[in-house]
């Protein structure tokens, strides 16, 4: 596989593999080298082919039977975004105890697959799911953890940009891979429609 699912400069300039300044053992594998200023970079290939076994696992399940969490400014409009797109469930912000556990609550339920946007801000669904057996497949920045995630994408988990690219990537190749569309033509958003506004500060 040398054709890469966006291109390279695309990639690039959303600064999806720079990470940061820290790792953890289990992200060690996914850094290609570290910048001069200290600052990860993660390997474009192993991100670009990581985009696509994710899109691949999540096409296998129904829709109504994933979650996708987010609660980092920059994530929770790309994240709702994608899971609009794909037909998911989202939960913005904190993940309530039991929500997966506990059939007593009036919030409770049972997904297949969770997709979490940032192990670190969304360790409850993390533990949560890790407890039901649920598959999780996380968004992963150098310094977060990989303990009980199945499936990592190694990317810049809080960037802007960076965010706003990787679910527009997942969107439409969880579309192809299901067979609702067959081109990246057919697919009908832009990156942008995936970016977080930046509010203007008033002068």
């Amino acid at each position: 596989m040398d054709e890469l699912l966006a291109n390279q400069n695309e990639y690039l300039e959303a600064g999806i593999h720079i990470a940061t300044k820290v790792k953890t053992p289990g992200m060690k594998k996914f850094i290609y080298k570290v910048r001069e200023d200290g600052l990860y970079l993660l390997d474009l290939k192993t991100i670009d082919s990581r985009i696509r076994i994710a899109a691949s696992m999540l096409a296998r399940y129904e829709p109504k039977d994933i979650v996708v969490t987010a609660s980092r400014i920059y994530a929770i409009v790309p994240a709702q975004k994608f899971a609009e797109i794909v037909g998911a469930k989202f939960i913005k912000g904190r993940v309530t105890p039991g929500i997966f556990t506990n059939p007593n609550r009036a919030d409770f339920m049972e997904p297949k697959l969770i997709f979490i946007s940032d192990s670190r801000n969304e360790k409850q669904a993390v533990k949560e799911a890790s407890k039901s057996n649920i598959p999780i497949i996380a968004l992963s920045d150098s310094d977060n953890s990989t303990k009980f995630i199945d499936l990592i994408v190694p990317v810049n988990n809080r960037g802007r940009r960076s965010l706003a690219f990787v679910y527009f990537l997942l969107a439409r190749e969880v579309l192809k891979a299901r067979g609702d569309i067959k081109s990246n033509e057919e697919f009908k958003y832009q990156v942008s429609d995936f970016e977080a506004k930046i509010e203007a500060k008033p002068k």
